[in-house]
């Protein structure tokens, strides 16, 4: 009889770290394969620096990955997800190295949802023709080129559209509004200063929005109050409550609630959605979103797990959680081989909102806050010390493939805390 089979789905954050956590834990108790559409794995959070440093951000934010798994002995199927049984304990994938391919079966004994989340650009009306954003390489670089070569200086809107959370978890996770909004706060401050080094004006020309009644809601009120009281002394602009995007314009964003604002540049971050064929399986919420419980598994299928944005409990869909995740499954699959005990592995996670930040000239933010998740922290930070914990997390990230030490965060929380 083989090993166990752990079949791991996604390879970005989430993915990546639950694989090489399952190893590193369970050792090779587990046979394990990962399948991603892609060969590597996308270092989202760098995006807006690299781009408004003017290069091009596919050129140092892809990272490959078949090497990296292939080193822990963990097999890699480049392909897209197509469907998932968990009765039948298989999962459908098509190859994508080759467009024509035909569709594989793969089976599992214990399977890991880690495929992240559909970004909905295409149910944003107007998208298409007047919008920007920095969610992929591939929308970073057509930034970059819009400003190298179209922009003209005109005002700027920056913001979220209403992110439709499932229903089935709010006694795990608060509900939140926007799916995840470090993103607009570093865009709305690192432009400001992108502005001013170009001529073009500064803070004064730039709006950032929300759906919700207050932006970064899960930072916490102590950390937005704070956040907000700078950005207003900066001279940037607020807007809350506008419910949800309705359309770009070329002369602006028109609101849900009716409200508007004139912008020649609009970046916005859409809908986070679960992949379409997640929805209505038995594992999953209202939306499609995997229901688990705080150590990652799902209540009813006990070999079904989920982390990073696919999970229903990701809630904001942020790295620190998809860390969290990754590393908690690890725990979980290497108990049920023997190789942990119960004790240890079975420590529920207790979410926090780590989030750096970029704010141009070469400052940044750090947030370190649990307070939406019923704790105490409650922690903002600005200056060099965050910019430089940012840079040199990325490089970390790459130097060890993905395997960052475990003193690796709370050292940088530290050295921000004390040197900043």
């Amino acid at each position: 009889m083989g090993k166990p089979h752990v079949l791991v789905l996604g390879a970005n954050f989430a993915g990546l770290g639950a694989a090489q956590k399952i190893r590193e834990y369970a050792h090779d108790t587990v046979d394990i394969t990962v399948i991603d559409r892609k060969p590597y794995l996308l270092f989202v959070p760098n995006i807006p620096y690299e781009v408004f440093e003017n290069r091009n951000p596919g050129l140092t934010l892809h990272m490959p990955i078949v090497d990296v798994l292939h080193e822990d002995n963990i097999r890699f199927i480049q392909g897209e997800v197509k469907a998932l049984d968990p009765d039948a304990q298989t999962v459908e994938y098509v190859p994508s190295e080759r467009v024509g391919s035909a569709p594989e079966t793969i089976h599992y004994d214990y399977v890991v949802v880690a495929i992240g989340a559909r970004l909905a650009y295409d149910e944003i009306e107007g998208f298409a023709e007047y919008g920007q954003t920095v969610s992929d390489t591939f929308y970073g670089e057509k930034l970059r080129l819009f400003l190298a070569n179209e922009y003209k200086g005109g005002p700027v809107a920056v913001g979220s559209a209403r992110f439709h959370q499932g229903t089935m978890s709010t006694d795990l996770v608060p509900t939140a509004e926007a799916a995840c909004e470090g993103p607009p706060v570093e865009v709305m401050l690192s432009f400001g200063h992108w502005l001013q080094s170009h001529g073009m004006g500064g803070p004064e020309k730039v709006t950032v929005f929300t759906p919700a009644a207050v932006i970064a809601e899960d930072a916490g009120i102590g950390v937005v109050n704070q956040l907000l009281a700078a950005a207003s002394s900066m001279g940037y602009h607020y807007m809350n409550n506008v419910h949800d995007i309705k359309r770009l314009t070329k002369d602006g964003i028109e609101f849900a609630n009716g409200q508007s604002v004139e912008a020649e540049l609009k970046i916005v971050f859409p809908d986070w959605k679960a992949h379409s064929f997640m929805k209505d399986l038995p594992i999953s919420d209202d939306q499609g979103f995997v229901l688990t419980d705080m150590t990652t598994r799902n209540p009813k299928y006990r070999n079904v797990f989920a982390c990073g944005d696919a999970a229903a409990v990701t809630v904001p869909k942020l790295g620190i959680l998809a860390h969290m995740g990754a590393e908690t499954v690890g725990k979980q699959i290497a108990m049920d081989m023997g190789r942990m005990a119960p004790e240890k592995a079975n420590v529920p996670m207790h979410f926090v909102v780590n989030c750096l930040g970029d704010m141009g000239g070469n400052k940044g933010f750090a947030i370190n806050s649990d307070t939406w998740y019923g704790g105490t922290k409650s922690e903002l930070k600005m200056g060099h010390i965050p910019f430089l914990m940012k840079m040199q997390y990325k490089e970390m990230f790459f130097r060890t493939r993905g395997k960052v030490p475990d003193w690796g965060i709370p050292a940088a929380d530290f050295l921000i805390d004390k040197l900043s």
